[in-house]
């Protein structure tokens, strides 16, 4: 079968098994896979189903139509969507079972007031300072959730917050911030079910961050969420990996100019394989001169600048072919650069390279029958 001239094949057995080896570390409590903006690039659908019957609890997205996106997909397990903006209907997710993240008084009131009994988790800002209610407003909306309780408006399934990952004196002060708002939720008269805090980070370095529920997301995809470890280091198999064909390759004389600007020129005659991706696909623009890529098992630097569509690597007199796979990240177990690497050449984070990618690049799934 002929693979796409630009592919990003993603390993659902290694989603699978990255799930099962953050449930081990997690204890007692729940895994929530948040498959927001496709899956961090690999797939909404196709993750979700993975991690589903891997034996996540939870998925978790942002908006109502990501969540609505799994719905129609067929997929019935729990899903909590959490960002909204000023005029969003809250109807449709109501009746799709999807839990709703709520922020601050107004908003309540717009879910209270939708059709259906809608389940709502809240949000507490604890020391991130995003979105969240902040301590002085959990008074007035743990009371007004409790009143819309006991008529019957909506139910209050979980409290919720996001560490900073800013130290850990930092995320000491925001368990405690979290356990203050737990009770002050109690106290209003809420028995939330789910509390959570912790994401892939404090769900492994923060274990009273865990509560009853952890939100695994970068984790899922075999990425480390930490400076200073790999992901070999937490266990974990990077599931994607990204590649295209060689679609030319041609021979430049020793001082050739290379791409805009002639930021590169050859030392000695040479070969020059052309790569059909560039930053109109996602590949960041920043990597020229740096980023790397595997071809027949040996690693070649990016010569000159990534274009829109393209980019060259100057090969020597290595045996490039056209049709060649050039492969820019995936597991560097078996040799190939990372998505570390190319963040460390763009001067970016894992996130970032996973989840820009598009353009005219196909995606292609792979797991065992």
């Amino acid at each position: 079968m002929t693979r796409p001239l630009r592919e990003a094949r993603v390993d659902l057995d290694a989603v699978a098994e990255n799930i099962r080896t953050l449930r081990g570390r997690i204890g007692d409590a729940r895994l929530m896979t948040v498959v927001k903006a496709r899956a961090y690039g690999h797939g909404a659908v196709p993750v979700a189903r993975a991690a589903v019957a891997a034996g996540a609890d939870w998925l978790g997205v942002v908006d109502i139509a990501e969540a609505l996106e799994l719905r129609a997909a067929g997929i019935d397990a729990p899903i909590l969507a959490w960002l909204h903006g000023p005029h969003v209907s809250f109807d449709e997710a109501i009746a799709a079972r999807i839990d709703l993240g709520v922020h601050y008084l107004e908003q309540l009131d717009c879910v209270a007031d939708a059709a259906g009994t809608a389940s709502v988790q809240l949000k507490v800002d604890t020391g991130l300072g995003r979105n969240g209610a902040a301590e002085p407003d959990w008074p007035a909306l743990f009371e007004a959730a409790a009143e819309h309780e006991r008529t019957g408006r909506l139910r209050v399934s979980g409290l919720w917050s996001h560490l900073a990952n800013a130290g850990e004196a930092e995320d000491r002060a925001q368990v405690a911030a979290f356990e203050r708002a737990i009770a002050a939720a109690l106290a209003a008269g809420l028995t939330p079910e789910l509390l959570h805090l912790a994401a892939t980070a404090g769900a492994l370095r923060v274990p009273t961050a865990r509560f009853s529920l952890v939100r695994v997301g970068i984790g899922t995809y075999g990425l480390s969420p930490f400076d200073d470890s790999s992901s070999a280091d937490l266990g974990l198999r990077p599931a994607l990996e990204l590649s295209a064909g060689i679609v030319s390759v041609k021979r430049a004389a020793a001082g050739s100019g290379v791409s805009y600007g002639y930021d590169y020129r050859t030392t000695a005659e040479t070969s020059l394989a052309l790569v059909p991706l560039g930053y109109g696909d996602g590949i960041p623009r920043q990597a020229s001169g740096r980023g790397e890529v595997s071809i027949n098992g040996r690693r070649y630097r990016i010569a000159g600048r990534i274009a829109m569509d393209q980019f060259v690597v100057d090969v020597g007199d290595d045996p490039v072919a056209l049709g060649d796979r050039a492969v820019l990240f995936g597991d560097p177990a078996i040799g190939v650069p990372s998505v570390d690497d190319w963040a460390h050449a763009a001067d970016t984070i894992n996130y970032e390279i996973v989840t820009r990618l598009g353009g005219r690049i196909e995606w292609t799934y792979a797991a065992r029958d």
